[in-house]
């Protein structure tokens, strides 16, 4: 019998990746975004997609989302936490409004799900956040962002040591540069420096973060680790990887 998976940000970037992966395994997964078009599965695994209208900044949102869960599934195995939204800016230009946001999607979002998927959770289960290289090191203008990424941290710490006594284990998954809708606007020129700091000198694919997130998922005996699938990124110190002899 597959297992039940929670992904919010299910619909699109890593966590569309996650659910495409948990589907091709023969699991029924609970799609937990704004909006969610059932349709764009393919016909063969949609009915195991149970599509979740959700804001996860708003509290009534949340529990609405996660009781419609209760009354399709009752327990879940999987929860993974992707949902995130991203606004840039320096210091002397980022607004309240824009830090609130994304602290309010990216952070407190993600306790607010865990908060209320925590009465779902049995002996065996598994949450995995998603976290960011700029939650663990600094990159201008990303002072939201590396905040709320960092706070999550702390979070999955915390819950992974509060949870264990009930079974349940809590890791961080941290991406580094990837194809995602949230890096398509990068101009040319910031995404080539970024590349050039990362040792395998290429950004990753989504699939290649939801492999590592399933893996992580289903790992038995790991509980409050961080695990980053960066192709080096955090490992470089942000120097620019050499060229090779064949570039000149």
């Amino acid at each position: 019998m597959g297992r039940n998976w929670v992904v919010t940000g299910g619909s699109r970037g890593i966590g569309r990746a996650v659910v495409d992966r948990a589907l091709a395994g023969g699991d029924t997964v609970h799609v937990l975004a704004r909006t969610v078009d059932r349709d764009s599965w393919p016909a063969g695994v949609r009915d195991r997609v149970r599509p979740v209208a959700v804001d996860v900044a708003d509290p009534d949102s949340v529990e609405r989302a996660v009781t419609a869960v209760e009354q399709d599934s009752g327990a879940v195995d999987a929860l993974v936490q992707a949902a995130g939204v991203h606004r840039g800016g320096r210091l002397e230009r980022l607004g309240d409004e824009a830090w609130q946001e994304v602290i309010g999607t990216n952070l407190t979002g993600a306790f607010r799900v865990a908060r209320a998927v925590r009465r779902l959770l049995v002996d065996g289960s598994s949450v995995v956040n998603v976290g960011a290289v700029v939650g663990l090191r600094g990159f201008p203008g990303d002072a939201a962002y590396g905040s709320a990424k960092a706070g999550l941290s702390g979070l999955t710490s915390t819950l992974a040591v509060e949870l264990a006594p009930q079974g349940v284990r809590v890791n961080l998954v941290v991406p580094g540069f990837v194809d995602t809708e949230m890096t398509a606007g990068i101009p040319p020129a910031a995404r080539q420096a970024i590349v050039d700091g990362i040792p395998m000198g290429r950004v990753g694919r989504a699939e290649e973060i939801a492999e590592v997130i399933c893996a992580v998922a289903g790992a038995s005996y790991m509980t409050g680790s961080t695990v980053a699938v960066d192709g080096g990124l955090l490992a470089s110190f942000g120097a620019p990887r050499p060229r090779s002899r064949a570039a000149g």
